[in-house]
């Protein structure tokens, strides 16, 4: 098992504390419940890697051989 730290808002830790002392649990295994569960309800969608947002700026006014020049004025 590995360990972590997670920083949850007051009221939401509160809401975790009350229902670990309920089910009578450590708050830690609510946590690897609660996430366990919520994992299991995702799809099952393979990762697609690092998409790059890609935009249409319009024409390049500037030649590559003068970019650095330009960039520097």
């Amino acid at each position: 098992m590995q360990k972590i730290q997670i920083l949850f808002p007051d009221p939401l830790m509160k809401r975790i504390r009350v229902h670990a002392e309920r089910a009578d649990l450590p708050v830690s295994e609510i946590v690897r419940r609660a996430t366990e569960h919520w994992l299991d309800r995702l799809p099952d969608v393979a990762p697609r890697g690092l998409r790059v947002p890609a935009v249409n700026a319009g024409r390049c006014l500037v030649s590559a051989e003068n970019l650095r020049e330009v960039l520097y004025e």
